[in-house]
């Protein structure tokens, strides 16, 4: 009994044991999501595909949705970009990377609103007769929602870090920079309020291994005291090239994936020289601008080959240099063809709703018919059945004695009783 007891006990106390691991086991794991996600929350977004963005402090910013255009016109390129970013910071420094000097301007927001509509797909119905998924009644969710080689490297030396320019436009503060060193970029952002992650400093050290100059802007709210967010007033960058380029190798810093809408101008259709570590380019839209008037108009003058590009880098970490644009073997038009499907309705009722019941309901009427007219047809009455009848038999043979017998040479019996008299 004793024994028993004493085991009882045993088992109490390991079962507390494992309670109380169970909870610091559990205690644990909240803790750690808990410090995970707050790392998260304030973790800057470094990259984006048109650059680098840097916040104040520890806050964070995002660019939730970028569009760029790139003109060339074989000697002179020109960049207009629109950001829209989001986060806590109330002050960001945005880095751009350029290979020659470049003249800063606002751009005019209604130039990608004309891109849209340009480059929009087309949208055609495309009506089928028997119901398909998110077609009643084969509902399957909820119905009710609905794409040369470099310059030498190294050139003369010049100073680390040198401001060639600066101006203000709108709610932004342009410097242009020169840096033959990245460590002197970084005393240059570091003096302007801002820290140059290490991961970016890497980043950065191929373009100012091949002399490339930088565009940095401060972007502030037109308000104090607020997040920078929402869609930003557009950026218009012109510098001469030997190629048209797009910079995209500060993208690999990214931690999520990444995407690409890239509008190109030129006198031919364009495309990119090669995937640079993300998915294949697609072609959206390709054909001549024909607007007469509008930012598009005068953007387009000398370049009216437009060209829509998309891609997609789910591995922004694979990327390997910028993107370089060249001619297309042909200067082919295209437009995306959305098809909606469409059932086939009439007066707002399936077609095949319609077909189906009429089918059934004239084989019900056609059934109901013919029974109706064997009902009413008339009906003949029967003799009543008699005992079956024997057939009449033969009449008998004529005994030999009935039968009289012939009388020899004569012929007519009247002839014969004439001669004899």
């Amino acid at each position: 009994m004793v024994e028993a007891l004493a085991g009882m006990e045993g088992l109490r106390a390991m079962a507390d044991l494992l309670r109380k691991g169970a909870r610091s086991r559990a205690l644990t794991v909240a803790v750690a999501l808990f410090a995970l996600q707050a790392g998260q929350l304030v973790a800057p977004a470094w990259a984006c595909g048109c650059g680098a963005m840097v916040p104040d402090g520890a806050r964070q910013v995002t660019v939730g949705r970028e569009e760029s255009v790139v003109r060339w016109d074989g000697r002179r390129e020109q960049i207009v970009m629109r950001l829209t970013v989001h986060g806590d910071a109330e002050r960001v420094a945005w880095i751009m990377p350029v290979p020659r000097r470049a003249t800063v301007r606002l751009g005019d927001p209604a130039l990608f609103d004309e891109l849209h509509d340009v480059t929009a797909p087309l949208h055609r119905e495309r009506r089928h007769f028997w119901p398909r998924d998110d077609d009643w009644p084969l509902l399957t969710g909820d119905a009710s929602s609905e794409r040369r080689r470099p310059r030498p490297p190294w050139a003369a030396a010049g100073p680390p870090v040198d401001v060639v320019g600066r101006q203000r436009l709108g709610p932004f503060d342009v410097a242009r920079l020169t840096a033959t060193d990245p460590g002197a970029l970084d005393g240059w952002l570091d003096s302007n309020g801002f820290a140059l992650p290490p991961a970016l400093d890497g980043a950065l050290r191929p373009y100012v291994q091949k002399r490339w100059e930088y565009v940095t802007v401060k972007l502030t709210p037109q308000t104090t005291g607020t997040p920078l967010t929402g869609t930003l007033d557009p950026l218009h960058l012109t510098f001469r090239t030997d190629e048209p380029v797009y910079p995209m190798r500060l993208s690999r810093l990214a931690d999520t994936p990444q995407s690409l809408g890239l509008y190109g101008l030129a006198e031919h259709r364009m495309e990119p020289a090669s995937p640079i570590g993300g998915a294949r380019p697609r072609v959206t839209y390709a054909g001549r601008v024909t607007a007469k008037s509008g930012p598009l108009a005068e953007l387009a003058a000398g370049t009216p080959f437009l060209t829509a590009i998309g891609q997609e880098f789910p591995h922004p970490e694979r990327i390997s240099g910028d993107h370089l644009l060249r001619r297309a073997p042909a200067d082919d038009t295209f437009q995306q063809v959305i098809h909606e499907n469409r059932l086939r309705t009439v007066a707002g009722i399936p077609a095949w709703l319609l077909t189906v019941t009429g089918a059934l309901t004239l084989a019900l009427m056609t059934a109901a018919l013919s029974a109706v007219r064997r009902s009413r047809r008339p009906r003949t009455p029967q003799a009543p059945p008699h005992p079956p009848t024997r057939p009449p038999s033969p009449p008998a043979a004529p005994s030999p004695a009935q039968v009289p017998a012939p009388t020899a040479g004569i012929d007519h019996p009247g002839i014969a009783d004439r001669e004899e008299g």
